[in-house]
C-alpha cells in the first residue's frame, strides 16, 4: 500500500508540473499585443496599487517567481521578467497580486508567512525520521508514527492555506490585468486564464499529497485508540 500512495502522489505531482510547464511553455511563444515585459507589468501594477517599496528584480532559472515579503522583492525568472509574452503577464501579475496582498494584511498570506518555520521544521521531520528509525534502529516505531501524523499535518495545513493565497493571487491578477488595459485580446486572456489554472493545479496536487501521507499515519492510530 506504501508503494501505491507513493508512485500515485508521484504521479500526480508529475502530472501537475507537466501541465504547468507545458503551459508557460506555449504561451511563452505567444507575444502580447501592448509589447509589455513582465517587469514593465509588475511595475505597473505596483505603482497603480500605490506600492512603492517593492524592488522588482531578475531571478535565474524558469518558473522560480516568487513574492518575497521579509525583503519587499518581487523577483521574477529571466523569461518572465525580459520578455513579452502571454505567460510573462499573467506570472508577474500573479506575484504582484501577492504583494497586493502584503498590503492589504490578507489574513490566509498573513497565516502562511507565520507557518513557514514550522512547516520547514515538519518537512525535515518526515524527511529524515523514517530514516533514522530504518537504519539506527534509536527511534521506536510508537513514536515515529505520532510524530509522522503530527508532521504531514502541519505541511497539510500549510497546503491548505496556500490554496487561497494562491487563487486570490490569480484573481488579482486577472483584474489588474484587464482594468489596466494590458490584456487587448480574447486569446491573450484565455492564454493567461490557462497558465494561471495549471500553476494553481500544483499547489493542489501538493495538499492532495500531503493529506493522502496524513490519513496513512493517522488513520492506524485512531484504529488503535479503538481497540
Amino acid at each position: 500500500m506504501i508503494w501505491i500512495l507513493f508512485i500515485g502522489t508521484m504521479l500526480l505531482s508529475l502530472l501537475a508540473m507537466w501541465r504547468l510547464r507545458s503551459n508557460f511553455n506555449r504561451f511563452s511563444r505567444m507575444p502580447v499585443a501592448s509589447g509589455l515585459t513582465g517587469a514593465e507589468v509588475a511595475r505597473r501594477i505596483l505603482h497603480a496599487n500605490g506600492i512603492s517599496d517593492v524592488e522588482v528584480v531578475p531571478v535565474a532559472g524558469s518558473l522560480t517567481d516568487h513574492y518575497d515579503p521579509i525583503h519587499k522583492r518581487l523577483a521574477l525568472s529571466e523569461p518572465v521578467y525580459n520578455e513579452s509574452s502571454v505567460a510573462a503577464l499573467g506570472v508577474a501579475a500573479h506575484e504582484c497580486g501577492h504583494a497586493l496582498q502584503h498590503q492589504q494584511a490578507y489574513a490566509p498570506l498573513n497565516a502562511r508567512m507565520a507557518m513557514v518555520k514550522v512547516q520547514g521544521i515538519a518537512s525535515q521531520t518526515v524527511m529524515w525520521l523514517p530514516l533514522l528509525g530504518a537504519f539506527t534502529g534509536f527511534v521506536s516505531p510508537k513514536i515515529i508514527l505520532p510524530v509522522m501524523a503530527i508532521g504531514w499535518g502541519v505541511i497539510m495545513l500549510f497546503n491548505l492555506i496556500t490554496l487561497p493565497v494562491e487563487f486570490d493571487a490569480s484573481s488579482r491578477a486577472g483584474k489588474a490585468l484587464s482594468s489596466m488595459g494590458m490584456i487587448q485580446t480574447r486569446e491573450e486572456a484565455d492564454g493567461i486564464e490557462k497558465v494561471l489554472k495549471a500553476a494553481a493545479w500544483t499547489y493542489v496536487a501538493a495538499f492532495i499529497t500531503s493529506l493522502a501521507y496524513l490519513l496513512w499515519h493517522l488513520l492506524p492510530l485512531l484504529a488503535g485508540r479503538r481497540e
